[in-house]
C-alpha cells in the first residue's frame, strides 16, 4: 500500500532557492536542448491550451467540491470523516467516503519511494552520465516530461490511475508534485509541468472529475488555459501566500496547515472564505501516529 506525505510549500520553497542558480546557468542550454530534442517545443503551450479547450466541452457534468466546507486530508490512510465534514482527500488506492465530495490522490510527477521499477527506464529523469534525479527529501524518481512523446507516455500510466479513481466514485482528482521541475537540476522546465497537466486535466475531465492544481502557486495564472479546476495549497497560510491562489481560484481553494502559526494566518484571514484544515506533518489516521486535526 502507499503512503503518502505532504507536499509542503516549505519544501518548494527550499528547492527553488537550491535550484536557482542551476537552472539560471542552464538556462541557454536547456532551452535549446528542449528546442532540439522537441520537435513541438514552439507550440507546446497552444496545443495544451487547444487539447484543454476540447476537453472541456465535456465540463457541463463536473461537480467542483463545495467552497468553504468541512474537509479533512486523509492521504496518510483512511477513516471514518469527523463530524461536519463535507470534502475528503484520500489515496486513489483508497474508497471514497460515502455521502461526500471526495478528492483521488495521485503521485502523478514522480514515482513512488523504491519504485522506479514500475517505470519504463526511459521514463524517469536522467542526468547525462545516465543517473536518475531524485527528490531528495522524498527519495522519489522524477519522471522526464521533456518531450511529447514522453509526456504522453507518462501520462498513459498516471491517467490508469485516474480511471481508476473514477471506477470508484471519486469525483475529483488531486495530481501531486506539480513543482517537480523546481527540483530537476534545471532539466525539466515549467513548461514541461504545464503541457503535462494538460494532458491530465483532459483525461480527467473526459472521465467526470475535477482536477485540482496541487500547490506551484507562482504557475496559478495558468488554470484556465489548463483546464484547472479548485486549488489545493498546502501551507499557503504558513507561506502567506494564500492569495495568489484565490486570485486565480476565487474561493475554490481547499487549504491545509501544519503549525499553528499557519493555522491562525489561514483562519484570520480566510477562515470566512475558504476550506482550512491543519493536520499532521504524517497526515495520520485516527488513533495512529500523532494524529492531529484541527478546523478554523
Amino acid at each position: 500500500m502507499n503512503t503518502f506525505l505532504p507536499r509542503r510549500s516549505a519544501r518548494r520553497l527550499a528547492a527553488l532557492t537550491a535550484t536557482t542558480a542551476a537552472i539560471a546557468g542552464t538556462l541557454f542550454l536547456s532551452t535549446s536542448a528542449d528546442a532540439s530534442n522537441d520537435p513541438g517545443a514552439g507550440t507546446r503551450v497552444a496545443g495544451a491550451a487547444s487539447t484543454t479547450t476540447a476537453a472541456n466541452a465535456n465540463a457541463g457534468a463536473i461537480t467542483l467540491p463545495p467552497t468553504h466546507a468541512g474537509f479533512d486530508y486523509q492521504i496518510g490512510g483512511a477513516y471514518a470523516p469527523p463530524t461536519g465534514v463535507r470534502v475528503v482527500t484520500r489515496d486513489h488506492g483508497a474508497t471514497p467516503a460515502p455521502g461526500l465530495y471526495n478528492i483521488c490522490y495521485v503521485n502523478a510527477f514522480q514515482a513512488q519511494p523504491k519504485a522506479e521499477g514500475d517505470w519504463p527506464a526511459d521514463l524517469l529523469l536522467r542526468r547525462s552520465d545516465g543517473s536518475i534525479v531524485y527528490d531528495g527529501k522524498w527519495k522519489e524518481a522524477l519522471l522526464d516530461l521533456r518531450t511529447p512523446d514522453k509526456r504522453t507516455a507518462v501520462a498513459a500510466k498516471v491517467n490508469a490511475l485516474v480511471d481508476e479513481c473514477a471506477s470508484k466514485g471519486f469525483q475529483a482528482v488531486e495530481p501531486d508534485n506539480y513543482d517537480s521541475y523546481t527540483r530537476s537540476e534545471g532539466l525539466l522546465t515549467d513548461d514541461n509541468a504545464r503541457d503535462y497537466i494538460a494532458l491530465l486535466s483532459a483525461h480527467a475531465h473526459r472521465r467526470g472529475l475535477a482536477i485540482a492544481q496541487k500547490n506551484t502557486s507562482d504557475l496559478a495564472e495558468h488554470r484556465t488555459a489548463l483546464g484547472l479546476d479548485f486549488a489545493v495549497a498546502e501551507e499557503c497560510g504558513e507561506w502567506k501566500e494564500c492569495n495568489d491562489y484565490t486570485k486565480y481560484f476565487g474561493n475554490n481553494v481547499i487549504v491545509i496547515e501544519y503549525t499553528a502559526k499557519g493555522m491562525a494566518n489561514a483562519c484570520s484571514k480566510w477562515g470566512g472564505q475558504l476550506s482550512i484544515v491543519r493536520r499532521d506533518l504524517d497526515v495520520s489516521p485516527i488513533g495512529a501516529g500523532k494524529y492531529l486535526r484541527k478546523t478554523c
